[in-house]
């Protein structure tokens, strides 16, 4: 016995149909298909499917006993349609007659399993939206077949296939939907039917007149699983759609009440999932996680606002999200004593919730809770400082302020938040990030908040020496070293003495800014905090690197990248890598730089450090030239000015640029102008192509090369992360579906595939999936595999290094 089970619309009657087929051609006695779905009563089950198979009932003998005895010696596949509201009734039926019949096989469709001895369960999935070969997707291709049976003339074009695509995607890939939509090109373009297709319920409202009724408008496909809940499960189900994907102990938080007990909640959305409304994902931090379909999410939650429970829920969510990263600011910061584990499970849960995380601070900025949206702004602030997410925090923070409810927001909290958004645009324009630095302070020190005030300080220390001020660096950043000290706090006191190293650095005293940096290192460890630790290991490693120290930079670099992969640390692991590579260089080992140098500059692509990828290119510059390919030196030294004019960064230090001169005099001045313009000429990404690309292939043989379309082994460089989002690509997933699944943005999702498309010099996606693809069919290894159990393709959803 096998069961077809997914939600309304996803195509388990069809799919059932077409595989009937072929099996009616394998089975002596053939296939019967028993339509269910106008069937009210239990009782009139068996009566139903004998007489499709033709048994009459007999005078003073229960018909079961009677179908059960004709069915056993047929060799025949049964089909049972919608078999959802009579579960109990045909699971007995399908019980008795696969006891008696042993050449029997059940085909059953359903919204939820039936609980059979036997039973194999077969999740229909949506409809593929990309293809891996590059071809038009299943989605796509009935859309366009079901648009030209309703508009003649209407053909997929080049034009045409993203917007039909984005149709399909925002649809979740469901089959009726997606026929739906189509009807409406009778009346509507592609691009008039995307722009109101987030209205779903609304546009698709007509569908096949000869269909069931239940199958015609998309509310009704849904409105036939909804009838079909108990009472407690529709509560549970309209209550679950504030969250964009959540574990049990969320939903028991936030969804339970009286209607709701918090003990039921578990029963519940266990049922959720049997009846094929609720996702379940991979786990993540040890808890199982699940999630909505879109279109199922969009239902329930009109469900929510009609039974005037949404600003409730709402409410609950925000203030759990609220005291989540609260108390995960606490533990990272070493505001509270924790192990070094807890504090890399903070950096962890911000991946896993980061969607509920914006839900809720665009429902703050919608509502005008200000206050709110700061405060949950200023805990997220370290993930992402670590993450390179300066930008989407500045975003959020300029967000709130510009608000008018902006003027009641306590001074305190408003302090704190006018810090965070100094130090996320620190990297980006440190002069720039002063003047809010400095307000928060004031608001802070007036509040009586040592430990913002200690980080205001620190972080105007550190915008002081960026800005070339040494003395005020070494003047606050000792205030904040005293402040830090007496409250016990060891973060700022360990920030502080970070600061204070590298200003003796800057001053030219190598011995105190090491004895700075190793206190630094020591408060770190004695608080348990090995982000600290790493950032003051990697000034002990510039500090060996530019002393002359190469084994003892070496060292002290991968000591801090171990720490730092930890937690996915993706400013410091480029910076440290960054490191690596020019210790190679140094040491006249060209394959460990050129592997180090490119892995950095990956990093600083994918969090779009613009001061990262030019000294990125400068150091492949560099190697270029010790390599003897003049060309690409200045070429790439070009294009590093480019990008550092356009980021309004200052020019590359004359140290770093006299490594040039060679390769300008081996070319002549002539060639090297020309050869620099096209360097000037070139864009950032194609800078990179070029410098980690051509280095590489310049090292392979060429028998290796291969045809551009040919799997090919995959560089050492490719991360789990994109191992996954490449298993996720060869199953037609989309970037927005990737993104999903994996609870990411889709502009990251972009940005692996990017990358992917650099290290392995591919120009689609259909490359990488057809490369990853016949790596895995051929036992090949494209990088280390994820080891343990589950899909080979899919790995276990970690991040790089974890």
């Amino acid at each position: 016995m096998v069961t077809l089970t997914g939600p309304g619309g996803i195509g388990k009657t069809r799919l059932g149909l077409r595989a009937l087929t072929p099996l009616a051609a394998e089975f002596p006695d053939g296939a019967r298909f028993v339509e269910l779905a106008d069937i009210t009563s239990p009782d009139l089950v068996v009566a139903r499917v004998a007489s499709v198979v033709g048994v009459t009932e007999e005078h003073g003998r229960p018909l079961i006993d009677t179908l059960s005895d004709a069915l056993r010696p047929r060799a025949l596949v049964l089909a049972l349609d919608n078999c959802e509201h009579l579960l109990e009734s045909c699971a007995q039926l399908c019980h008795r007659l696969l006891a008696s019949a042993p050449e029997l096989r059940v085909l059953a469709t359903s919204r939820e399993p039936l609980r059979v001895a036997g039973e194999t369960v077969w999740q229909v999935p949506p409809l593929a939206v990309t293809a891996a070969d590059g071809s038009a997707a299943e989605a796509v291709q009935l859309f366009a077949q079901r648009a030209a049976a309703s508009a003649p003339g209407f053909t997929l074009t080049q034009g045409n296939a993203d917007t039909v695509a984005a149709i399909c995607q925002a649809l979740d890939g469901i089959p009726l939907a997606i026929e739906l939509a189509a009807a409406r090109m009778r009346a509507l373009t592609a691009d008039q039917i995307l722009s109101r297709v987030s209205d779903r319920f609304g546009l698709l409202t007509t569908g096949d007149r000869g269909a069931a009724p239940r199958q015609r408008t998309l509310r009704s496909a849904i409105d036939w699983s909804h009838d079909l809940l108990t009472e407690q499960e529709r509560v549970l189900l309209r209550r679950l759609s504030v969250f964009a994907g959540w574990s049990l102990e969320m939903a028991e938080v936030v969804c339970a009440d009286d209607l709701m007990p918090a003990a039921e909640v578990l029963d519940t959305v266990a049922a959720l999932v049997d009846k094929s409304l609720v996702v379940r994902e991979a786990e993540a931090l040890g808890q199982a996680r699940f999630r909505l379909l879109d279109t199922i999410r969009a239902y329930a939650a009109e469900k929510l606002t009609a039974a005037e429970e949404a600003a409730t829920v709402r409410h609950r969510f925000r203030d759990h999200t609220l005291g989540v990263a609260e108390r995960n600011f606490a533990v990272g910061m070493a505001l509270v004593p924790a192990p070094w584990r807890d504090r890399v499970d903070v950096f962890r849960r911000y991946d896993v919730d980061a969607g509920n995380v914006w839900l809720v601070l665009g429902q703050c900025l919608a509502e005008g809770e200000v206050e709110t949206g700061l405060r949950i702004c200023t805990a997220v602030r370290p993930c992402m400082l670590v993450r390179g997410e300066y930008a989407l925090g500045c975003e959020w923070v300029d967000a709130f302020l510009s608000r008018p409810e902006a003027a009641g927001v306590q001074p305190r909290i408003m302090g704190q938040a006018l810090i965070g958004r100094a130090q996320l645009s620190l990297p980006v324009d440190p002069a720039a990030a002063e003047p809010a630095a400095r307000a928060g302070l004031e608001l802070c020190r007036a509040a009586g908040d040592e430990f913002w005030t200690a980080a205001g300080l620190n972080l105007l220390s550190e915008i002081a020496v960026h800005t070339g001020r040494p003395d005020e660096a070494e003047a606050l950043g000792q205030e904040a070293m005293a402040i830090a000290e007496a409250a016990g706090d060891g973060w700022n006191e360990g920030w502080a003495l970070g600061i204070r190293a590298a200003i003796a650095g800057v001053r030219g005293d190598v011995g105190l800014a090491a004895d700075l940096a190793r206190a630094s290192v020591d408060v770190m460890r004695s608080i348990d905090h090995r982000w600290g630790v790493a950032r003051a290991q990697l000034g002990l490693a510039d500090l060996a690197r530019l002393g002359g120290d190469l084994p003892g930079a070496k060292q002290m670099y991968g000591d801090a990248l171990g720490y730092l992969r930890e937690i996915d640390a993706r400013p410091e692991i480029a910076r440290c890598l960054s490191g690596l590579g020019r210790v190679g260089l140094e040491l006249g080992d060209f394959e460990s730089a050129r592997e180090h140098l490119a892995e950095s500059l990956r990093v600083c692509l994918d969090i779009g450090t613009g001061i990262g990828m030019a000294r990125g290119l400068e150091a492949f510059a560099a190697l270029a030239d010790r390599e003897g390919e003049a060309e690409r030196a200045v070429l790439l030294a070009g294009a590093s000015g480019a990008l550092r004019a356009t980021s309004g960064l200052p020019p590359p230090p004359g140290a770093r640029a006299v490594g040039y001169v060679d390769a300008v005099a081996r070319l002549g001045e002539g060639r090297a102008a020309l050869v620099w313009a096209r360097g000037l000429a070139m864009s950032p990404e194609a800078a990179i192509d070029l410098a980690i690309e051509q280095s590489a292939r310049a090292r392979r043989p060429r028998a290796a090369q291969g045809s551009p379309w040919a799997p090919t082994p995959a560089p050492s460089e490719v991360t789990p992360r994109e191992l996954e989002i490449a298993a996720l690509i060869a199953d037609g997933h989309s970037n927005k579906a990737i993104a999903a699944q994996l609870v990411i943005s889709p502009a990251t999702v972009a940005r692996h595939v990017a990358n992917m498309m650099i290290k392995l010099g591919f120009r689609s996606r259909a490359q990488i999936a057809a490369w990853i693809t016949e790596a895995y069919r051929t036992g090949g290894r494209p990088a280390d595999r994820p080891s343990g159990g589950g899909h080979p393709l899919r790995g276990h959803g970690h991040r790089p290094g974890r």
